[in-house]
């Protein structure tokens, strides 16, 4: 990279041309990161303006609406949806965008326009405190900020007939987790007269829904305070409270002292946060995917069903399920895997990024 490649400002809208003259399309570029050159078109010479983001946002909404009736899912899918570096939630009227490089941060201007052409919404929320930012040489926030409209407070979204509320300034990622979606259905389903544990509960996803298909007990776990107040909320506007309980507390540790006071559960749940969030931390996160999996799998009554997922990117699906598969083993269990899955499809994966298919999620019966 020569200096004046280097002088180019971070994020900033090239054409890129082979050495032959033959032109590669339009990219955005930021010299300070390993993956340098982010493809916005294949033709070259865009103008990327609100009219270029707008036609992005309108296509990307109408695939939405012939997958989901009613307006709560991820909006905007990085590369899968043309638009590297950004991720859009919308919570009916509230956008929650993520700006993840320093093309992105650019764009914000143009991107608040084009959102309010397509889409008009009455509040959006910009966030800028994913630690991948540090990749790009850019500030990490510490919270959401609020670009447009107000909020006085948790906004409402509904998934699979559920009710719920998020903080889409102050909760993790853009408050809520659309990806899991048809994940949380599946496991619904196992749920009638069950009793559940849905460790990581975070804002109550899995837990709610496994109560209004049934569970008879079902107990959350989560480190969060704040994230157990709205899961709480959450089973109250659903009617499930009196069978919802949630408690603060480690994970691991929890578990354990649970399996040794010889608490079992028909339905075990363990949706943590990435434990692999750089390559350097793979030997770690993949030890800790089998230690969490053997953990909640002492946890399950026989004939239960344990769901286990990882969001770390870094963790191939062969690996992951390889951990979980020793897990088990460790556990002393044997059983049967009855669902591999990844995201919902509003999480879409471009052909050419397979790497972009992050989430895992397996569920097994347990003998």
């Amino acid at each position: 990279m020569d200096a004046a490649t280097k002088a180019l400002p971070p994020g900033g809208v090239v054409d890129l041309v082979r050495t032959d003259g033959k032109p590669l399309g339009t990219w955005y570029f930021n010299p300070h990161n390993l993956i340098a050159l982010r493809r916005l078109s294949e033709a070259s010479a865009m103008q990327v303006d609100a009219a270029f983001l707008a036609e992005r946002i309108e296509a990307a909404r109408a695939l939405r609406d012939r997958l989901f009736d009613r307006p709560f899912y991820r909006l905007i899918h990085a590369e899968a949806d043309g638009l590297p570096g950004l991720a859009i939630d919308r919570f009916d009227d509230v956008l929650v965008c993520q700006s993840n490089t320093a093309g992105t941060d650019l764009m914000e201007p143009a991107l608040l326009a084009a959102l309010d052409q397509v889409l008009a919404p009455r509040a959006i929320v910009w966030r800028d405190d994913s630690s991948v930012r540090a990749i790009e040489g850019l500030k990490i926030a510490e919270a959401g900020t609020l670009v447009k409209g107000a909020l006085d407070g948790p906004i409402a979204l509904e998934e699979n007939g559920a009710r719920f509320l998020a903080d889409p300034v102050g909760g993790q990622k853009s408050g809520w987790f659309f990806d899991q979606r048809d994940n949380r259905a599946f496991v619904a389903r196992l749920a009638q007269g069950a009793r559940v544990l849905d460790v990581y509960c975070h804002t109550g996803g899995f837990a709610v829904q496994a109560a209004l298909a049934g569970a008879i007990r079902v107990l959350g776990i989560d480190r969060s305070k704040p994230a157990l107040a709205l899961a709480a909320q959450a089973a109250d506007l659903n009617g499930v409270a009196q069978r919802c309980q949630f408690h603060a507390g480690e994970a691991f540790a929890e578990m354990e002292r649970r399996a040794v006071a010889g608490e079992r559960y028909d339905v075990v749940i363990a949706d943590p946060p990435a434990f692999a969030r750089s390559k350097r931390d793979l030997a770690i996160g993949l030890k800790g995917y089998r230690k969490m999996t053997a953990e909640a799998a002492a946890l399950v009554a026989p004939g239960g069903f344990l769901a286990v997922c990882s969001c770390s990117y870094n963790v191939e699906p062969t690996a992951f399920a390889e951990e979980v598969a020793r897990g088990i083993m460790r556990a002393g269990r044997g059983g049967r895997v009855l669902r591999s899955a990844g995201a919902a499809p509003d999480h879409p994966v471009h052909p050419l990024l397979p790497e972009s298919a992050y989430l895992k999620a397996m569920v097994l019966q347990l003998d």
